[in-house]
């Protein structure tokens, strides 16, 4: 399959050598499986096989791109739609700078990152994995929902100025289950990434699970008071805003356009605690990563904020040609960001909650409806969901109803980050909606923050 895919982009490219066009060809093929659960059952289970073909044709200047999804067998049509790219660019408006188009020096293909093993999982075997991860949880008034979703992600590219083709192949899987109880509306959840089929374990998802219920069943529930807090954030609220970071802070196209909390004066300045190191890696399987970017740079380790202190920003090869700045081998579909974990011994929640505490610690795994409320300040917004507690300085526990957080990136990643866990885990931002982009972050398990303080509290679930 490879050669044929790359062997249509050698042909395409020759019709449009032919017809004097100068075009690029970004070519993605995806298989998606997707089984979704509710109240205890399977509400959808569904897959596609879909390939798209972006062609973006170049005339000086000018610049237009026209999309089709299609097949292999249908090499007419796709040449139809290089005429029709070629046909649209003689009609826009030219662009105030010189567009790059690459000329590869040679061929690169990665698929080190496939595992046909999980690419293929049958329904059986996400059954079997869902029915695993919850076996004697479920109850009448406990109710599972949930989804299981996995596939294989093929990109290609080939462009006139070069013969060269590069190629990409990975597979993924994101699985996230949810307990919840029907009468008193509160739910508690865990999830998985896997860049193959080892790294799924359901019984770690159970593990999780059942812990969180034996408290949420057990624990007193109430509405805590506003002020300041010693915050737990686990992993899922970590990577969410760590991700919230890769948008509105390190990304040099939207700090021009005024979309950043950090301007070219802080590269060299610590912004965040030393305690914070931030890379994009693309060593880490876990995170599916493009290892060169889509203009031929071969991407290495590349440190963002090292001790805190702000290395620099990311560069896509257009926002680099429009701004006059030097691409950074960022000009691919997702960074690999790796958040390096710290040196408190802590592992599981259970640890966690096991570790003897002066002060009361509000414990939030996950934030809910995040949003970006100032980009310029780095004030994002969310609520706690799915498991969070209150660990009193007593040692004993309290289900929380619901806060909200309002704050800053720069305090809540600052200098009153008390400690990270030195265990990781990868965690799935993959987006389910649009062409599959597989995509996870590696994070600390825990970080524990001082004084911060909540917005809102909520007076039920």
């Amino acid at each position: 399959m490879k050669e044929r895919i790359l062997q249509t982009l050698r042909d395409l490219r020759a019709y449009a050598l032919g017809k004097n066009y100068e075009i690029a060809l970004f070519y993605h093929e995806e298989d998606s499986y997707l089984v979704r659960f509710a109240n205890s059952a399977i509400s959808l289970n569904t897959n596609e096989h879909l390939i798209r073909l972006e062609i973006t044709a170049y005339d000086g200047r000018k610049r237009a791109n026209y999309g089709l999804i299609t097949d292999l067998g249908k090499l007419d049509e796709m040449k139809k739609g290089i005429d029709t790219a070629a046909e649209m660019v003689q009609h826009v408006q030219p662009l105030n700078y010189d567009p790059t188009i690459p000329t590869l020096a040679a061929s690169f293909a990665d698929e080190n990152g496939y595992d046909p093993a999980l690419a293929q999982l049958s329904n059986e075997e996400r059954l079997s994995y869902f029915n695993q991860a919850v076996a004697g949880l479920e109850t009448d008034e406990i109710r599972l929902s949930g989804i299981f979703s996995c596939g294989a992600n093929t990109i290609a590219l080939i462009n006139t100025r070069s013969e060269h083709t590069q190629y990409f192949k990975t597979s993924d899987a994101q699985v996230t289950a949810v307990l919840s109880h029907t009468t008193l509306k509160w739910e508690v959840t865990a999830e998985q990434s896997a860049q193959n089929k080892s790294e799924l374990d359901p019984e770690a998802l159970r593990r999780d699970l059942a812990f969180l219920l034996e408290h949420y069943q057990h624990d007193t529930p109430q509405q805590i008071p506003l002020g300041s807090y010693a915050i737990v954030f686990g992993a899922a609220a970590i990577a969410d805003m760590i991700n919230f970071m890769n948008w509105i802070g390190i990304d040099g196209g939207l700090m021009k356009r005024g979309f950043s909390f950090l301007s070219e004066e802080k590269v060299g300045q610590k912004v965040f605690s030393d305690k914070f190191t931030l890379t994009d890696d693309p060593t880490r399987l876990e995170t599916f990563p493009f290892k060169q970017d889509f203009v031929g740079i071969d991407r290495k380790p590349h440190p963002l904020f090292q001790r805190g202190v702000f290395q620099g920003f990311t560069w896509h090869q257009d926002d680099a040609d429009e701004f006059g700045a030097q691409a950074t081998g960022h000009t691919v579909k997702h960074r690999s960001l790796v958040l390096s974990g710290g040196d408190k011994n802590v592992k599981s929640l259970e640890e966690l909650i096991r570790v003897p505490r002066e002060k009361d610690i509000l414990y939030i795994p996950f934030l809910h409806y995040m949003n970006i409320v100032n980009p310029s300040k780095a004030i994002v917004t969310g609520s706690s969901r799915f498991g969070a507690l209150l660990l009193k300085r007593d040692g004993s526990v309290v289900v929380p109803f619901n806060v909200r957080v309002t704050l800053s990136l720069l305090e809540i990643f600052g200098d009153k980050v008390d400690w990270l866990s030195p265990a990781t885990v990868s965690y799935n931002i993959s987006n389910s909606y649009g062409a599959r982009n597989p995509t996870a972050l590696i994070v600390p398990c825990f970080m524990c923050v001082n004084d911060l303080e909540i917005s809102h509290s909520n007076s039920s679930y």
